[in-house]
């Protein structure tokens, strides 16, 4: 998956507290629209009302889960990256306005046009997801997670867009699968139901850390 937004974001100081404010949240979201459209000629409109309702049930419900973060901050960021994904998959804040642009397929990005052309809205929020997760990572802990060959995978994506109209909590587990981590397909939206936090929690330290939140 190509992330031609990432490396704006990972520009920006602070850049995981600063996206709780609704301010970063709605200008890189518009951002990263931006920068997608430039490169693929996919246009989008986007309704701000939506844009501020995901935003607000994001942060609602990631406060009521944030006392995991304490557990393991790495998988926390991505857990919370899913749920950012789950609300833009359910208020739908953006819509295509005209397609894709007459780009040169090559070897490198058909994958990518294949999959905008199936899923334009789902490509934009997965992508700035999953941008969001990688600039985050290079500035706390200097490396960017690697992504899984199955996030350029046409099937999947045909798997993804049918799941997570249905249920759209599967948005976190399918993008866990994206960046090459086991999903949690029965829960996938609570954090203490994953595989990073059960393995923490069935030591001392993460006991010792819930414990003092």
């Amino acid at each position: 998956m190509e992330l031609p937004f990432r490396d704006e974001l990972a520009l920006m100081p602070d850049l995981r507290h600063r996206l709780r404010q609704l301010r970063w949240f709605r200008a890189t979201f518009r951002g990263s629209a931006k920068v997608v459209s430039d490169t693929f000629g996919v246009r989008f409109e986007i309704d701000e009302a939506k844009l501020t309702r995901a935003f607000l049930d994001w942060v609602e419900i990631m406060e009521a889960q944030k006392r995991f973060a304490a557990i393991d901050r790495a998988d926390f960021i991505v857990f919370a990256a899913g749920l950012v994904l789950r609300e833009l998959i359910k208020q739908a804040p953006a819509r295509e306005i005209s397609g894709l642009a007459e780009l040169i397929e090559t070897d490198q990005n058909a994958g990518t046009l294949e999959i905008i052309r199936f899923w334009p809205e789902g490509f934009l929020y997965t992508n700035y997801c999953v941008s969001v997760i990688s600039a985050i990572y290079e500035q706390e802990f200097g490396k960017a997670p690697s992504i899984d060959k199955c996030a350029d995978d046409l099937r999947t994506w045909w798997s993804y867009r049918e799941n997570v109209t249905e249920m759209p909590a599967y948005a976190v587990a399918f993008l866990d699968r994206f960046l090459g981590a086991e999903p949690n397909w029965i829960t996938p939206d609570r954090a203490q139901s994953r595989q990073a936090m059960q393995r923490a929690l069935g030591s001392g330290r993460a006991s010792d850390a819930l414990r003092q939140l």
